[in-house]
């Protein structure tokens, strides 16, 4: 069966969907998008997405196309057509069509395109093995905290992680860790302290990153929202990564250096399962009120 996919309105099978060719999300990367977790058929964290989705169209003068309840039903539509148990669903709003020019269009009409992608979440190698992190030189452009879609240099910097035999690339900017090219980027450091960069232009606020630093505070876990080197990092007790695709990675290595004993940690494991236990409970309490089970 062909996977269904929204695009402007209408769910059609992925053959059939067209965008125009003049959109500007296309010819310019004038767009934003999320990407949020499915597990066991229900949407992890949503309404996290959807305010960072908010604060995205916000900074770059994007109308929101439609009100929270349609694009959660627009969500949960693709998760029951696709049966989705395990993956994430893909939102791409763009400025719209209009004649090339880089000045935006005065009455812009956005685009919006949306669509699955069934994986696994839970039980991965990368999960129970960890996984290597290499570093690069962060060169994207200083307005890191909107999730636009022009992401050259992180395609880049995945593709090099890729071709040295890495998961992730961690960039650095000022000598001084800032993200993964698809992920948020900590470590534990000496002194057993869980560290991460402070939001700002600088980086994403991750979605999966706020979670974890939610549960560190509800766990007794020391934390501080403060950079570190790739010193630090080469003699971290442990290092980690987070996002909404790949929920809580253990990082055994970077750039070929163990990681503490090279292999995952007691706190990113403990991380990882309370992350994924959390948004079990509250795929639970989500299927109660609705009445029903997941698609």
């Amino acid at each position: 069966m062909s996977r269904i996919v929204y695009v402007n309105g209408a769910f059609e099978p992925e053959e059939d969907a067209k965008v125009s060719v003049f959109d500007r999300g296309f010819l310019f990367g004038d767009a934003v998008y999320e990407v949020t977790a499915v597990l066991d058929g229900r949407l992890v964290d949503f309404a996290r997405h959807l305010a960072r989705l908010d604060r995205s169209l916000a900074e770059i003068e994007i109308p929101r196309p439609m009100p929270d309840e349609g694009l959660r039903e627009l969500h949960e539509t693709l998760i029951a057509e696709n049966q989705v148990d395990e993956g994430i669903v893909y939102l791409q709003i763009t400025r719209g069509s209009a004649e090339r020019d880089f000045a935006y269009p005065p009455s812009p009409f956005p685009t919006v395109v949306a669509f699955t992608q069934t994986r696994p979440l839970v039980n991965t190698p990368q999960a129970e093995a960890g996984v290597a992190v290499i570093t690069i030189p962060d060169i994207r452009w200083k307005r890191r905290d909107i999730k636009s879609t022009s992401m050259l240099a992180q395609a880049m910097g995945k593709q090099e992680a890729k071709a040295r035999g890495a998961y992730e690339a961690w960039m650095v900017e000022n000598g001084a860790v800032t993200e993964g090219t698809s992920s948020s980027a900590f470590i534990v450091d000496k002194h057993g302290v869980l560290r991460t960069q402070p939001l700002g232009p600088q980086i994403l606020p991750g979605v999966t990153r706020r979670a974890i630093l939610r549960l560190a505070e509800d766990d007794g876990v020391a934390f501080e929202e403060r950079p570190f080197s790739v010193e630090e990092a080469y003699e971290a007790r442990e290092a980690l990564l987070t996002a909404a695709s790949a929920f809580v990675l253990p990082v055994i290595s970077i750039d070929g250096r163990d990681i503490g004993a090279g292999e995952p940690g007691p706190i990113a494991r403990a991380f990882r399962a309370h992350y994924i236990a959390a948004a079990r409970g509250a795929s639970a309490r989500a299927r109660r009120v609705s009445g029903g089970s997941a698609e």
